[in-house]
Order: C-alpha cells, then structure tokens, then sequence
C-alpha cells in the first residue's frame, strides 16, 4: 500500500512529516506514518509507543532519574486519528517513581503505558556487559524484507541487515526513521528509538504473513534498559518463538550504535490469518 492509498483509507489523519500533530490538552491526532500493518484503521504499535514514551517523559521529569522500564498493556483497537494521552503518578518516591501513560480513542483505553524511573548514579567500578555487540548499520547494506508488511509506519522506516543475517524465527535488522514523534516538538534519542522497538515481531517472524498463513500479533511490549540510548539507529536482534496451544514470544535485545542497551519481550496470540 502506498501512502497515498493508506491517506485515501483513513481521510481522518493528520498530513505531514511527523507521526503526531499536538492538538493541545492532551489530545494528538496521528498521520499516515503511524498507520498499522495488520489493519489500515488502526496505529502501530511502535509509534504508539512512542508518543506514550514522549508523555512520559514530559510528566514531572527530574534531572536525577531515568525511565529504566516502559512496559505496555494493549486494552484493544489502537485507532488511528484522533486520541488522548492522560498522565498520572502512580507511585512517587525519592529514588523510584512509577508513572503512567494511558492512550484513549473512541471513548475506550487502547494502550496503558507505565514506566519505572530511577535515581541514576556513577557505578561503573562494577559495570559489566553480557549480551554480545553486532555490526553496525553503516556499512551494511539497505533491506527489502519487510515489503511483505502493509502500512504507513513500515512505509516510513529504513531497513539495513547483515548478508545471511535473518532467517524465519530469529535476525538482526537495524531500522531508523527520519520523522519527528509530534509536530513542533523536539524528538529525543529514547522517545525515538522506543517509537520502533515493537517492529521487533515483524522483522524475523516464523511464519510470514498473508493468506492462508498465520497472524502473531502482540498484546503487550515490556522494554527494560541497563542504560540511556542514543542515536538515530535502532538494532533488534530479534528471536520469535511459537508454542503448541497459539501463544507465542518474540523477543530481543536491543542495539544502538554505541552496544547493547537493554531488551524487550512480546506475549503474541497466533491465529491462522484467514
């Protein structure tokens, strides 16, 4: 689908080259850029998370803490057009703090966001690294895989990957995006990135999607961070697993040009697709 189609499909979205125009008080109205890819009405996950991400870190921010956990909850249909984002304390403290963030279209929760923040402090004496660096994007070469998905977002993003780098079932592809998350607003590196970290389920699936095949979409995206990302260029190196009753996981850790930063996991439901 073009993006000219998908805006023919959804004549109630914002124009322009960002995925949200601010309407004040709360209320955002998406573009075609955050359209989804597993119906034409509705957002994608990725930007959804990231204009949650964006309230989140607009809610009562302090300069001693970081978000060290986001984890969403999908109450249902992620409408496309117009919706509203309310903040709220949850647990307040010192040194930790829970926020949240939840998104409201037609009257109904889509998406219910909430995020651990943390007092940072200096303790690289006991620093130490598990998870393995891949090849940076650079010098890799540009990726078509993900034609096989409709849809504004994935219209939207830049693919590089490995030779013999993905397979069904587990890859690493870099993605990035050239799109602020709202008009007239400043995008930051963790509200840019975590904008794409739920095209983790699309980019190595088990079963490829379309007629005839299956469809895996999540109902939740936990994200956890060891540290603050940065940059423009989001690593997933992604593995899915299906089960035997239709419950699935994809998982992956999470790249940014300077290493590992942390991880994310998604609970799938796994349907035939008729």
């Amino acid at each position: 689908m073009t993006q000219t189609s998908a805006q023919e499909a959804l004549p109630e979205l914002a124009v322009g080259d960002f995925f949200y125009r601010d309407l004040g008080d709360g209320r955002y109205r998406s573009t075609v850029h955050a359209q989804g890819a597993w119906n034409p009405h509705e957002q994608h996950m990725a930007p959804a998370t990231g204009i949650l991400t964006h309230a989140l870190e607009r809610f009562q921010p302090r300069d001693d803490m970081r978000m060290a956990r986001i984890s969403l909850d999908i109450h249902g249909i992620i409408h496309g057009g117009e919706f509203e984002v309310r903040t709220r304390m949850v647990r307040p403290g010192r040194t930790i703090e829970l926020i949240e963030a939840e998104m409201v279209a037609q009257g109904r929760t889509s998406i219910v966001a909430r995020a651990w923040r943390l007092k940072t402090g200096d303790s690289a004496v006991v620093a130490g690294l598990e998870d393995a660096p891949v090849a940076g994007p650079h010098d890799l070469p540009d990726w078509t895989g993900m034609s096989v998905w409709p849809g504004g977002y994935i219209e939207s993003l830049q693919f590089r990957v490995a030779p013999g780098g993905q397979r069904p079932g587990r890859g690493v592809v870099w993605i990035r995006n050239e799109l602020p998350m709202v008009d007239g607003h400043e995008t930051s590196a963790l509200t840019h990135l975590m904008g794409m970290v739920d095209t983790a389920n699309g980019v190595a699936p088990r079963a490829e999607p379309g007629p005839g095949s299956w469809m895996f979409p999540n109902v939740d995206l936990q994200i956890h961070m060891h540290r603050a990302p940065v940059g423009e260029w989001l690593g997933l190196e992604s593995q899915q697993t299906y089960g035997t009753d239709g419950i699935g996981l994809t998982s992956a850790v999470l790249h940014d040009e300077q290493g590992p930063f942390g991880r994310s996991e998604q609970i799938l439901t796994v349907r035939p697709l008729g």
